[in-house]
C-alpha cells in the first residue's frame, strides 16, 4: 500500500538497506546510516533502470511523487528520463559543451528511433566521442580535432564504427547550428579522410540444392517448438531477425492473411504489410494454442508470437534463432537469421519478380524527391501474390530435395 509521512519517519535503519514501496515504482531506500533515499523504478528500452528522487526529508512525500510523476510523463513520451536529467546537468554545467549538446540532440530525438537504434547511439558516443570530445566548447572543434578522434576508433579495426561515428558527429553539429550554439559542421570537411568501409554481408545460403537441405533441417530440428515455429516462419516472411521475434498476436490478421508490423519496430518507422502465405498462416496456427494469451491454456501464454522461454512478458532472445541455426551445424560464414532477407531477395530476382515489389516487402523504402511518402500498401495485390508463390517454392525444393524445380511466375 502507499506510503504514509508518518510510516516514513518511523523508519529506523538497520543493518542491511531495506526498501518502503509507495506506488507507480517510487520507493524509500532506507540505508544502514539512517539516511533515506528516494527512489523511482523504471523500464526504458525493455531494461529496467531507476532514478534517484533526492534523500527525506528534503523531499518530502508529496514532492517526490511529483517528481515521479513528471518522470513518468517524459517516459510516456518516449523520453529516458534518466538521460533527460544527465542532459540537463550537463546543459547548467557547460551549455556549449560537446556532450552537453550531443545529450540534448540524442533526448530530443531518441523516441523517433528503435531502441536498438537509440542505444547504440549513445553508446558510441559514451565510449568513443565523450572521453576526448565532450568537455571541449562545441564552438572550438575543428576538423582536425574530430579526426583525431575517428583515427583512434580507425586504429583497432573497426571502420564502420568510425564511419557511423562521423556521421553522429554531424548530426550533432548540424543541431547546435540550428539551435544557435555552433556556426558550421566541421565533419563537411572529413569526406575522403576516412578509408570506406567494407560492406557487410550477411551469411546466407541461396543455393536451391542447400535451401532444401536448409528447411529440411529446420523441419527436424528438435529444440524447444518456439525456437522450430520461428525457424520455420523466417523463410516464409523474410522480415529482420528483430521483427519476427517481437511478432504480437494482436498484429497477426489470419482472415486477412496479414501480419501488420507497426511503424515503431520498423527499421524505417512506418507500418509494414507482411502478407501471409497459407504455409504461413499453418506455422502460426501450430504455435497459438501454446502462446497465444487469448486462447492458451498453458503457463507460459503471451502476448508474443515466440515469447522468450524464461519470460512469457519477453520476446524471445534475439540469439535464439542463430543458436539455433549454430546447432544445426551452420556456421558464422554460412547462415544467419538475417540471411533469410537476402536468399528471399536473390531467387525472387532470378525468378524475375519486379524489384519495386520485392524491395517493398523487404521494407527497403526507396524513397526520392517526387515519392516522399511512404505507401506501406504499394503493390500489395502482386505482393500477396508473390508471398504465396515464394512459399510454394520452398515447398518444391524442401520435397524434391536434389532436384531443381524450375519455377515460374504464374
Amino acid at each position: 500500500m502507499p506510503l504514509t509521512d508518518t510510516a516514513i519517519r518511523s523508519a529506523k535503519p538497520r543493518a542491511k538497506a531495506y526498501k518502503l514501496s509507495d506506488s507507480g515504482g517510487l520507493y524509500l531506500e532506507v540505508r544502514p546510516t539512517g539516511s533515506k533515499w528516494w527512489r523511482w523504478k523504471y523500464r526504458y528500452g525493455g531494461k529496467e533502470k531507476r532514478l534517484s528522487m533526492g534523500v527525506y526529508p528534503d523531499v518530502r512525500l508529496k514532492a517526490a511523487r511529483e517528481k515521479r510523476d513528471s518522470a513518468r510523463q517524459q517516459l510516456a513520451a518516449g523520453i529516458d528520463p534518466g538521460q533527460a536529467r544527465k542532459a540537463e546537468k550537463l546543459s547548467r554545467a557547460g551549455a556549449e559543451s560537446f556532450e552537453a549538446i550531443a545529450r540534448e540532440w540524442h533526448t530530443k530525438y531518441a523516441s523517433t528511433w528503435v531502441a536498438s537504434h537509440r542505444d547504440r547511439i549513445l553508446r558510441r558516443l559514451e565510449k568513443d566521442i565523450f572521453p576526448w570530445l565532450g568537455k571541449r566548447p562545441m564552438a572550438e572543434i575543428k576538423a582536425p580535432d574530430v579526426l583525431s578522434v575517428l583515427r583512434r576508433i580507425e586504429s583497432r579495426g573497426a571502420q564502420e564504427t568510425a564511419h557511423r561515428a562521423m556521421q553522429n558527429c554531424g548530426q550533432v553539429f548540424r543541431y547546435a547550428v540550428a539551435t544557435g550554439r555552433a556556426e558550421r559542421d566541421p565533419t563537411g570537411d572529413l569526406r575522403g579522410a576516412l578509408p570506406p568501409a567494407k560492406e557487410k554481408h550477411h551469411a546466407s545460403i541461396t543455393d536451391p540444392k542447400r535451401i532444401g537441405e536448409l528447411l529440411r533441417a529446420i523441419d527436424a530440428y528438435e529444440g524447444n517448438i518456439i525456437t522450430r515455429c520461428a525457424l520455420r516462419l523466417a523463410p516464409l516472411v523474410f522480415v529482420r531477425p528483430g521483427e519476427l521475434r517481437q511478432a504480437q498476436w494482436s498484429e497477426i490478421d489470419f482472415e486477412k492473411a496479414e501480419w501488420r508490423i507497426p511503424g515503431h519496430r520498423m527499421k524505417m518507422r512506418e507500418v509494414h504489410i507482411v502478407p501471409l502465405s497459407c504455409q504461413a498462416i499453418e506455422v502460426l496456427r501450430e504455435i497459438e494454442p501454446l502462446t497465444n494469451r487469448e486462447i492458451a491454456t498453458k503457463p507460459n501464454a503471451s502476448r508474443f508470437v515466440f515469447p522468450s522461454l524464461r519470460s512469457a512478458d519477453r520476446s524471445m532472445s534475439n540469439n535464439a534463432i542463430l543458436a539455433a541455426l549454430r546447432r544445426m551445424g551452420y556456421a558464422k560464414g554460412e547462415m544467419t537469421g538475417h540471411g533469410f532477407r537476402s536468399m528471399a531477395s536473390t531467387l525472387l530476382h532470378e525468378q524475375g519478380w519486379n524489384h519495386q515489389v520485392i524491395e517493398r516487402q523487404l521494407a527497403h523504402a526507396e524513397r526520392n524527391a517526387v515519392s516522399a511518402a511512404y505507401n506501406f500498401a504499394e503493390h500489395l495485390p502482386e505482393r500477396r501474390k508473390m508471398m504465396q508463390a515464394w512459399a510454394d517454392h520452398l515447398d518444391v525444393l524442401k520435397t524434391l530435395g536434389d532436384v531443381i524445380a524450375v519455377f515460374r511466375k504464374v
